[in-house]
């Protein structure tokens, strides 16, 4: 497995001035090859590479293989788009605040010192790691970093390959429903409500909102004073939920935490102004990512199902019943939080993958990540 450790480096002012540079010309080059993607419609690795290479190379001050790196990067934003087949082609701009690739051609790292390839050649920099990023080090192999900028001072995000951490034999199904209202339910009967951070993000967006319409200097200087903290905020929630979660499948003994794929979600749902701000607004994936890295770190296995019908579906009887706002209720006799149903319901899905049979026009399918 991949784990991300993010360097401070102490840079001296001739250094720095070396690594703007080359944050310049790579992003030069990044907005380039972009607008080479959306001519072409291509962003395939390969295909690029064949089709700018030269173009890039010689219009560049970039060496060869920051070229090749220019060209892994814009491929994977296009990627990350996912993109439609009929859907038009975006154009991404790449600006000074996007981080810079690097792969073991371009940097290497002996003993506490990180050497980087610049414009202006090689140059050897001193890293500052605390005890998280030396243990996470000394445990893993050194991948490809990311070059970055925040506010002023420069951080190398070096990924290392880390050993798999040995799987557990229990095989007990944990399923987690999320949501906007209620962040998460648990099928073992706990629910983290949403409804405070909902409230605070309501408000960000009305500041905003207020201060955009302002226009005024001062407005504007609020405005990038505040920039990201709603963002944060969220990070920080996330991080205590999943976390949270990930020791409830530790308390009841669980190996396998079931999840909703939730891909393209926001393409699929259809609504209103606010309906359409409120969705693009909720940090799903950002959770979904931290519950399966800390679970993998414990050996606990992440399955993802297809979430159709889950909340509509009875989890003991396994047919349509009635939801109404948050209760639910089945012919059966079952009556629970409608939440908590979904999240039992996703185990079922996720246990018919084992069976040899299942009924035909309600097949669940499960993506392994």
């Amino acid at each position: 497995m991949q784990r991300t450790i993010s360097i401070r480096l102490d840079t001296i002012q001739d250094q720095e001035k070396a690594l703007s540079h080359l944050q310049n010309a790579y992003m030069e080059a990044c907005n380039k090859l972009s607008a080479e993607v959306v001519e072409h419609r291509c962003w395939n690795r390969v295909a690029l590479h064949n089709l700018t290479y030269s173009k890039i190379r010689n219009s560049s001050p970039l060496g060869s293989q920051m070229v090749c790196n220019a060209i892994f990067t814009v491929c994977k934003a296009y990627k990350n788009r996912n993109i439609l087949k009929d859907e038009a082609m975006p154009t991404i701009q790449f600006h000074k605040n996007r981080s810079v690739h690097f792969d073991k051609r371009t940097y290497s790292i002996k003993g506490n010192l990180l050497s980087l390839y610049t414009l202006e050649g090689r140059i050897r920099i001193p890293m500052r790691m605390g005890p998280f990023q030396e243990d996470y080090f000394s445990k893993g192999i050194p991948k490809e970093g990311e070059l970055i900028c925040k506010k002023g001072r420069w951080y190398f995000n070096l990924v290392l390959d880390l050993p798999e951490a040995p799987k557990t034999e229990n095989t007990t199904y944990l399923g987690v429903d999320l949501g906007e209202n209620n962040l998460a339910a648990i099928s073992s009967g706990k629910i983290f409500g949403g409804g405070k951070i909902r409230h605070d993000r309501d408000k960000f967006l009305a500041k905003r909102r207020k201060l955009q319409s302002n226009g005024s200097q001062s407005a504007k200087q609020l405005l990038k004073k505040i920039s990201g903290r709603e963002a944060r905020r969220m990070k920080q929630t996330n991080h205590q939920v999943s976390k949270a979660i990930v020791q409830e499948a530790i308390k009841n003994q669980a190996g396998v935490i079931v999840l909703e794929d939730l891909r393209n979600i926001r393409r699929r749902i259809k609504g209103g102004l606010r309906i359409r701000t409120r969705l693009h607004r909720w940090s799903f994936y950002q959770l979904q990512m931290m519950i399966q890295y800390k679970a993998e770190n414990l050996g606990i296995q992440v399955k993802y199902v297809n979430p159709a019908y889950s909340s509509q579906l009875c989890s003991q009887c396994d047919q349509l019943g009635i939801r109404q706002g948050n209760a639910f209720k089945c012919l059966c006799g079952n009556q629970q939080h409608a939440d908590l149903n979904a999240s039992r319901t996703l185990c079922r899905f996720a246990q018919s993958l084992n069976c040899a049979t299942c009924v035909v026009n309600r097949t669940q399918v499960a993506a392994m990540r």
